[in-house]
C-alpha cells in the first residue's frame, strides 16, 4: 500500500494512498477535522470522567495525540486503545508535523511514543493517560461492553464499503458500554441506516470544515428490543 506525505490547508500533514486517491484526513485541515469530529463532538461529552476509549484507525496518531493534549484540560483519566491493521513506517512518522503545528513541541516525545511503543502492551504516557495499540483488522474486534467512546475513523465507504456495514457496527455496538458514544466524520445514509439497524440512536451534527454533516451514535442505556445480539 503506497502512501505519500502531503500538506492540508491548515498546514498539518497527512498521508495519501495513491492507488485509491484516499487521504487519512480532510484536505481542508487534518487538525481542524480531528478537533471538530472527535474532540468537540465526542471527548468533550466526558469531561471530568474516567474514559475507556477505542479508536478505529489509529493511522497517523493525530487523534491519540490531540486526546492526550486535551485530557488534562478536561480533567479526564483516559485509557486509550487504538486499532490499526497497517501501521506507519518510522520514515512516515518522521514526516508528520503535528507537534509543531499544534505548538506542542514540548510534547513531541509523547507523539513519538504513540508510534514507537510496542503493540499489544499497555503504556503509561502520564499519570492519567494509558495507551494500548492493537494491530488487527476491524473485523477481528470482539470487545464486550468495555468502552465509553469510540472514534470511528476508518477509510471512507467509497474505497472500503465493507467497513461501514451492519456487521462492523454490530461489533462497535457490542464494544460500547450502555450509554456509550461513537463519533465519525461520515454522514452517508447507508452508514446511518447500518448503525440504526444494530440498535444505535443516531444523530446528524454539523460536519467539519465546510462538510454538511457528521454522525454521532449512542448506545442507549435501555437497549431497544430490536437490537441484534
Amino acid at each position: 500500500m503506497k502512501r505519500k506525505i502531503i500538506h492540508t490547508q491548515d498546514g498539518s500533514t497527512t498521508l495519501e494512498i495513491e492507488a485509491w486517491g484516499e487521504h487519512y484526513h480532510s484536505m481542508r485541515g487534518a487538525i481542524g477535522e480531528a478537533y471538530h469530529v472527535f474532540i468537540r463532538s465526542g471527548l468533550d461529552l466526558f469531561a471530568s470522567q474516567e474514559v475507556q476509549l477505542l479508536e478505529i484507525g489509529l493511522g497517523t496518531g493525530l487523534n491519540a495525540f490531540i486526546t492526550f493534549l486535551e485530557h488534562e484540560k478536561l480533567q479526564q483519566t483516559i485509557h486509550y486503545e487504538g486499532v490499526e491493521a497497517y501501521p506507519l513506517t518510522a520514515q512516515e512518522v518522521a514526516c508528520l508535523n503535528y507537534p509543531e503545528v499544534l505548538k506542542a513541541l514540548d510534547k513531541e516525545a509523547i507523539f513519538q511514543q504513540i508510534h514507537s511503543s510496542p503493540w499489544e502492551e499497555t503504556l503509561t504516557l502520564s499519570p492519567n493517560f494509558t495507551l494500548k495499540k492493537r494491530q488487527q483488522s476491524f473485523e477481528q474486534i470482539s470487545d464486550k461492553e468495555r468502552f465509553d467512546l469510540i472514534y470511528f475513523d476508518a477509510f471512507s465507504a467509497s474505497v472500503q464499503p465493507e467497513l461501514w456495514t451492519e456487521h462492523i457496527f454490530e461489533r462497535m455496538y457490542q464494544a460500547l458500554k450502555a450509554g456509550g458514544v461513537l463519533v465519525t466524520y461520515a454522514s452517508k445514509g447507508s452508514a446511518r441506516r447500518a448503525m440504526q439497524a444494530v440498535g444505535f440512536k443516531v444523530e446528524k451534527l454539523p460536519g467539519a470544515l465546510g462538510k454538511r454533516d457528521m454522525l454521532r451514535a449512542k448506545k442507549e442505556k435501555n437497549e431497544p428490543t430490536n437490537a441484534k445480539k
